[in-house]
């Protein structure tokens, strides 16, 4: 019995060359500006010239698919990776599953929050490509994971292993800030559900650290360039209201990004950490999930549950 899972991840650019194809992608074949271009470019640069997205998910689908066939060996299962705004693509990913003659499978992203400008793309992306090989519905889709156990676990256990990393007489005093990725506000109130997972995420990843409502925060970052009111407050707001109320110290946990990027490697850990500075902050990041074991063995009992008999 042979089963196909398939793991979607966002996509980055391979090289700062790439940089300019990449948001041509993003942006649905329109023209971005050479300001634009050069900005991100430079983001890149910082950061080594590159993604390192598409390793690292290549690397939590080798455990993954280790796990699953460890867990369950009468079941042969093997995991594709496929990128929604990079090589390879999503429906190279699906092709692939089709011509190897897989007949029912298993699709997620690796962003645990529901909406209709994350989880939903990535949707859209995986039916047009199965329908592009005449395999329609060939993938279960799942849509949300951001309230599991072993996703709450997994992140917790990052949190204490970074709060090692400051001073003991300071530990007593962290603040922890909690953060994913901003999306205009329009989103709630059309009844978009990303929001209020999120609020549950770390409501539950508060509760499994222990920490009284005053301890910590949740706020937005990464917001994007288009115009309106994206959801906040953000992280640039709270960092100087920190600060007023004397606080010197942060944990910050980006609980929306499974692995690192660009959102994590430049916007946190480089811009978030000049902010921080700025106002006298000692700010501490938890490293990312990536391909840690317990996430990975937690992830893999989660799909087992859910693939097709």
């Amino acid at each position: 019995m042979k089963a196909a899972v398939l793991v979607m991840a966002y996509g980055g650019p391979d090289s700062l060359e790439d940089i300019g194809p990449y948001l041509l992608d993003i942006r649905g074949g329109r023209p971005t500006s050479p300001e634009l271009v050069e900005e991100i470019r430079e983001r890149y640069a910082r950061i080594g010239g590159r993604s390192p997205l598409l390793e690292l998910t290549r690397a939590q689908a080798s455990g993954l698919e280790a796990c699953l066939n460890a867990l369950s060996p009468a079941r042969e299962t093997r995991v594709f990776v496929g990128m929604r705004h990079w090589k390879p693509y999503i429906r190279e990913a699906v092709a692939q599953i089709a011509a190897e003659g897989y007949e029912r499978g298993l699709a997620f992203c690796m962003a645990p929050h529901a909406s209709q400008m994350s989880s939903g793309a990535y949707l859209k992306k995986l039916r047009e490509a199965e329908e592009q090989v005449h395999c329609p519905r060939l993938l279960e889709f799942i849509p949300n994971w951001h309230d599991r156990p072993f996703l709450i676990r997994s992140l917790a256990a990052k949190v204490h292993a970074a709060e090692q990393r400051f001073p003991e007489e300071a530990r007593g005093q962290i603040h922890y800030l909690f953060t994913a990725h901003s999306l205009p506000a329009s989103s709630t109130a059309q009844g978009d559900p990303y929001a209020g997972q999120l609020h549950q995420t770390v409501e539950l990843l508060a509760g499994e650290l222990g920490l009284p409502a005053e301890r910590w925060t949740f706020g937005y970052q990464s917001a994007g360039a288009a115009p309106g009111q994206w959801l906040g407050p953000s992280i640039e707001e709270i960092f100087p209201q920190l600060a007023q109320n004397g606080i010197r110290d942060v944990l910050i946990t980006p609980v929306g990004f499974m692995a690192d990027h660009v959102e994590v490697l430049f916007d946190i850990d480089i811009e978030a950490q000049e902010i921080a500075h700025e106002q006298g902050i000692r700010l501490v990041r938890s490293d990312s999930l990536n391909a840690s074991p317990d996430f990975i063995e937690g992830l893999a009992k989660f799909i087992l549950e859910r693939l097709p008999a």
